[in-house]
C-alpha cells in the first residue's frame, strides 16, 4: 500500500466524510458543534497522530498498537491493549452497517423495515469481508475512490450553501447562536470524540505498507487535516444556508439537501447522491476498519495467545500481500452479532473502551522514550520527553469527560459505563486463560 491509498484508509478508519456528525449539530447548535469540530483536533487529532507517526515509523509491525505496548510494558499489558481495542470494535464497528441502513432508509424505507434493515447491515458486512481478502492494497484504492464520490454530493451542496448564505445576506453570529430544541453538549462531545478516533488504526497493517517509517507520519498529518476540513466545510455551508440546527440527527443531510435546492430535479438528485454517498460512508469504514482489526487477532496468534488457526492466510502474490483470511472471517461473525443495539448505546461504550486503548498507547510511547532512546525513531514528536508526555493530556482530558458522558446511558438493566468496565475487567482473566491454553507457544512479536 503506497502513501494515498494509506491515507484514503486513515480517512476512512476515523471519518469517511461529513456523514455522523449531524448528531453534533442537532445536539450542540452550529457555534458549540463549530467549536467543538475545531477544538477536539487540537486536544485529540492532533496529538494522537503524532504519537501514532512515531510509533508507526519507529515499529512497523503487523499488529500496531499491539506490539507498541507489549514492547514497552510487556505481555500483559500487550494483551489488554488488544483486548480493549477488540472489545471496542465489537461495537464500533456495528456502527457502520447501521449508518448505510439509516440512509438507504432515505430513499427505500420498505427496504429497511422490520429485519429487512438486519439483513441489508449483514451483507455489508458480508460484502467487506469478502472485499478484505483482496489484501490491503485494495482495500486502499477502494477507499480512494470512494471518498472521491461520497464527497461529491457535498461539493454542490456546500457551493449552494455559500451562495445561498452571502446572497440573502445572512446573519452569521445569529445563526451560530441559535439554541436548538433539545440541547445535549456532552452527547455532542461524545459524538464529536467518535468522529475523530481511530488514528492508531492504520498502524495494524504496518508490514503492507510501502516505506512505513516514511509514510506513516505523511498520511497521519495529511489525513488529519482532511478530516477537520470535511467536517468543518460543509456545517458552515447548511449554517449560513439557515438550515435549522434542529433539524439535523443521523441521516438529516438528505433532509439539508431538500431545504436548500428545493423538491425540483437538482435537489432530487442531490439527496439521491447523498444517500449514495451515506451507504459508501458505512461499507467504506466498515471496509477500511475491518482492514485494521483483523489484523490484531492474526497477531496475538501469531505470539501463542489465540489458536493458531487465526494465523492462516492467503497465498501471497508479487502484486498482493498474503491477507490473515481466518481473523477476517472470525471478526466479521463476531461483528455482525452487535448489529441490534442503539446508536448512543455503540457510541457510549466504544468510547470507553476505546479510549482505555488509548491511554496505554501513549503510556508506550512514554515508557519507549525513557527505556530505549537510542531506538530508530525516523520522526518523533518535537520536543523532547516533556512533549511526549504532554501529548496524552488533551486526550485523557477529553476521555474523562466521555466517561461522564456516558453516566447516563444503558445497556439492558446496565449503565454503559458498567458494562463497558466489566467488558475491561475481563481482560486479565482472558490473558490467564490464554497463557494457559497456549502455554506451549513462543512468542514472536
Amino acid at each position: 500500500m503506497r502513501l494515498l491509498p494509506l491515507i484514503g484508509a486513515t480517512y476512512f478508519m476515523v471519518a469517511g466524510g461529513p456523514y455522523g456528525i449531524e448528531d453534533i449539530i442537532g445536539e450542540a447548535g452550529y457555534g458549540r458543534a463549530l467549536l467543538l469540530l475545531l477544538i477536539i483536533p487540537i486536544l485529540w487529532s492532533l496529538p494522537t497522530s503524532l504519537m501514532v507517526g512515531e510509533l508507526a515509523s519507529a515499529l512497523p509491525e503487523e499488529g500496531g498498537y499491539y506490539c507498541w505496548v507489549r514492547r514497552a510494558l510487556g505481555p500483559f499489558w500487550g494483551f489488554q491493549e488488544a483486548w480493549l481495542s477488540l472489545a471496542a470494535s465489537v461495537f464500533d464497528m456495528a456502527i457502520y452497517p447501521v449508518l448505510f441502513v439509516t440512509y438507504l432508509s432515505r430513499i427505500a424505507p420498505n427496504l429497511t423495515a422490520g429485519s429487512r434493515g438486519t439483513l441489508w447491515a449483514l451483507a455489508v458486512v458480508l460484502l467487506c469481508a469478502v472485499w478484505n481478502l483482496r489484501g490491503a492494497k485494495s482495500v486502499g484504492e477502494g477507499s480512494v475512490g470512494m471518498f472521491a464520490v461520497l464527497l461529491a454530493p457535498f461539493v454542490v451542496l456546500i457551493a449552494t450553501g455559500f451562495w445561498k448564505g452571502l446572497m440573502g445576506h445572512a446573519h452569521v453570529l445569529t445563526l451560530l447562536r441559535t439554541p436548538v430544541v433539545a440541547p445535549s453538549f456532552a452527547g455532542a462531545v461524545s459524538v464529536a470524540l467518535w468522529n475523530y478516533m481511530g488514528w492508531d488504526n492504520a498502524s495494524t497493517i504496518a508490514q503492507e505498507v510501502e516505506a512505513p517509517q516514511r509514510n506513516y507520519p505523511r498520511a497521519m498529518l495529511i489525513s488529519a487535516a482532511l478530516v477537520a476540513v470535511t467536517y468543518i466545510v460543509p456545517l458552515a455551508a447548511v449554517a449560513l444556508a439557515g438550515v435549522p440546527a434542529s433539524q439535523f440527527s443521523t441521516g438529516a443531510w438528505t433532509d439539508a439537501a431538500r431545504s436548500i435546492l428545493g423538491g425540483g430535479v437538482l435537489g432530487t438528485a442531490l439527496v439521491f447522491t447523498i444517500v449514495i454517498g451515506g451507504m459508501l460512508n458505512g461499507a467504506g469504514m466498515f471496509n477500511a476498519l475491518m482492514l485494521s482489526y483483523a489484523r490484531v487477532p492474526y497477531a496475538l496468534a501469531k505470539d501463542g495467545l489465540l489458536p493458531r488457526f487465526l494465523t492462516r492466510t492467503t497465498q501471497a502474490t508479487p502484486t498482493r500481500a498474503p491477507v490473515p483470511w481466518a481473523s477476517v472471517v472470525v471478526c466479521a461473525v463476531a461483528w455482525a452479532l452487535a448489529l441490534r443495539l442503539s446508536f448512543e448505546r455503540l457510541i457510549s461504550i466504544d468510547l470507553v473502551l476505546y479510549g482505555a486503548s488509548l491511554m496505554l498507547e501513549f503510556v508506550a510511547l512514554v515508557v519507549l522514550r525513557v527505556r530505549e532512546p537510542s531506538l530508530k525513531r525516523p520522526f518523533r514528536i518535537p520536543g523532547g520527553l516533556p512533549a511526549a508526555i504532554a501529548a496524552g493530556v488533551g486526550p485523557a482530558m477529553l476521555i474523562a469527560f466521555a466517561l461522564y458522558a456516558a453516566h447516563d446511558k444503558r445497556v439492558g438493566p446496565l449503565p454503559a459505563l458498567t458494562f463497558a468496565a466489566l467488558v475491561a475487567a475481563a481482560g486479565p482473566l482472558a490473558y490467564l486463560l490464554a497463557r494457559l491454553a497456549f502455554r506451549d507457544r513462543s512468542t514472536q512479536c
